[in-house]
């Protein structure tokens, strides 16, 4: 069925008055659109900052696309926007594969095709004018994602080439395939390959400089620290730097037998040092699985200092008490605040005064509900702990007697993550 030119001008029309609707809910659509591909894509559930670039590139595409359908403007000439740019060297950067980036823009364009049909189906149209603004809007979508994909994996290919040549090559990789756990690795061929035993316990670390801080020199600044930290802390060999991105490096510390102490003895040495990073510390675990899973606990204490926003240089360990519970409960930030909110209610506040109830009620209840220990923890008289419990227990707005252990891990995800997981103060 050939449209006509009278057909074609409705069409554009109400093409025009979705792009318009949207454009007013962008945030809103980009941030389901966000969810859709995280939700399927399991590479791109990363840290925080990777999480959050993601968002701006969704947000970045559709402001685009709204844009192009709100005028009728060919997307031949339309180059990747900065955020987008930002988007695909980050995942070139941690290795992150490119299908999935290409798949990420698949899925966008399929959420956000079935967003407009949804609005059309609100709209007061004739049938016939619904069928032209399918007939003109599906190739319009598919030629932007397609056009702007393009783009992005020449892009993503360029930074990944770029970026495997500014590391020590096949360690990186080799310590990544490692990581991985894809395939069946031959453990002597693969410590000869990345020079670092791993048959033997390991400590690794997340070690990073703000945004603020990063310079050409962040990366080789970063190796030189760790090599240092390593000499201080007795490692029985060279520790293994692997670059993750601009800003941050993984490192391991290898022991040949299992140590005390460590963590106490980082924090020591960050604290002489001006020129320290943030570092998040994982568990000791030996072997090639101790390897792993080392490293995804530093992760796990890694995240949870970069919602926190903690102040530079920062320690964070993932045996620092309820850390890493903290951490599985507050992987998906807006639903660790929903939840937090209705375990805590009014005590869940973003204002010093419930922080200090938050606290106090957190080492009462750690502490066997003892007024007495808690008052010596906390450096309190017992009275005060007393009328403080009493106070957190009224914010709240219920007692704790049935749900006690929902309070606690709400009160560690307060703890950990701070401003990101608490209801804002309308004060303020």
């Amino acid at each position: 069925m050939t449209i006509a030119r009278h057909d074609h001008e409705n069409a554009d029309r109400v093409i025009a008055a979705i792009a318009a609707r949207f454009n007013e809910r962008v945030s809103e659509i980009s941030a389901a659109i966000r969810a859709y591909i995280e939700g399927d894509i399991a590479d791109l559930r990363r840290d925080q900052h990777t999480g959050d670039l993601l968002g701006a590139s969704v947000e970045a595409n559709v402001a685009t696309i709204l844009h192009a359908l709100r005028y009728d403007l060919s997307v031949a000439d339309i180059q990747a926007a900065p955020a987008v740019v930002d988007y695909a060297r980050r995942l070139a950067q941690q290795g992150v594969p490119a299908n999935a980036l290409a798949r990420a823009y698949r899925l966008g364009q399929r959420r956000l095709t079935e967003l407009v049909f949804a609005e059309l189906h609100t709209m007061a149209i004739p049938a016939t004018d619904r069928i032209g603004v399918v007939e003109r809007i599906t190739p319009m979508l598919f030629e932007y994602i397609d056009h702007i994909t393009e783009q992005v994996l020449v892009i993503y290919n360029d930074e990944r080439e770029q970026w495997l040549e500014g590391q020590n090559n096949i360690r990186a990789v080799r310590a990544r395939e490692v990581l991985g756990g894809r395939m069946t690795i031959d453990v002597d061929a693969a410590t000869e390959a990345i020079r670092y035993p791993l048959r033997w316990h390991h400590l690794a670390l997340v070690l990073w400089y703000r945004e603020s801080e990063i310079d050409s020199d962040v990366i080789p600044g970063l190796q030189r620290f760790v090599r240092d930290l390593a000499d201080f802390l007795g490692a029985a060999s060279s520790p293994l730097v692997v670059a993750a991105d601009r800003g941050s490096v993984w490192a391991w510390l290898p022991y040949r037998s299992a140590q005390t102490g460590l963590g106490a003895g980082i924090r020591k040495f960050v604290s002489a040092r001006r020129d320290a990073p943030d570092i998040a510390i994982g568990t000791l675990a030996e072997g090639i699985e101790g390897f792993r899973y080392s490293h995804r606990s530093a992760q796990r204490a890694y995240s949870v200092a970069l919602a926190h926003e903690l102040s530079t240089p920062s320690v964070v360990a993932a045996e620092d008490p309820g850390l890493t519970t903290a951490a599985l409960l507050g992987g998906i930030i807006d639903e660790a605040r929903y939840w937090v909110g209705e375990v805590l209610g009014d005590l869940a506040g973003d204002n010093d005064n419930d922080k200090r109830l938050r606290d106090t009620l957190r080492v009462f209840l750690r502490t066997g509900s003892s007024y007495k220990a808690a008052a010596n923890e906390l450096n309190l008289h017992f009275n005060s702990v007393k009328y403080r419990v009493g106070r957190a227990i009224a914010r709240r707005g219920r007692a704790i007697d049935t749900d006690r252990l929902d309070v606690e891990l709400a009160l560690l995800v307060c703890h950990w993550y701070g401003r990101p997981v608490l209801r804002p103060d309308p004060k303020q």
